[in-house]
């Protein structure tokens, strides 16, 4: 367990985009998209770089900056056309299958949303988390 957390129920994504409709600045919206990151068996190593040593993941130990994650938030909504941001991360020991992170994007037009999503899973995977695989 990391700085003693325990993993966290995961929100609903329904209940996510109804907020997210309520809002005025929905108006402007002409797309959401949704970012699920789960706990996946293939440990990173062998997806991103092709290296195969042969294991397999069994959980992962997960935390991340809450400052950090505001700040790359704070950068989301000064892109083009972004109207809505949201995120939630997990922490902990978390196991196969777990839900690790939800991202919410709400924005005008596709490339503007498309755009947002990458970059803030990419800042908030490079610069904002620890993960640590149990193999």
């Amino acid at each position: 367990m990391i700085n003693g957390k325990m993993k966290k129920p995961s929100p609903s994504i329904d209940e996510w985009l109804k907020e997210a409709k309520t809002d005025p600045a929905a108006l402007q919206e002409g797309m959401f998209l949704v970012h699920n990151g789960v706990v996946r068996q293939t440990p990173k190593a062998k997806v991103r770089q092709g290296i195969d040593d042969g294991s397999m993941v069994k959980g992962i130990e997960f935390a991340y900056d809450a400052a950090k994650v505001d700040v790359a938030i704070a950068e989301t909504y000064k892109m083009d056309g972004i109207f809505h941001v949201r995120v939630w991360l997990n922490e902990g020991q978390l196991e196969l299958g777990d839900d690790i992170m939800y991202v919410l994007i709400g924005g005008d037009i596709r490339p503007h949303v498309i755009d947002a999503l990458q970059f803030l899973v990419e800042k908030i995977k490079g610069e904002c988390v620890m993960e640590i695989e149990q193999k």
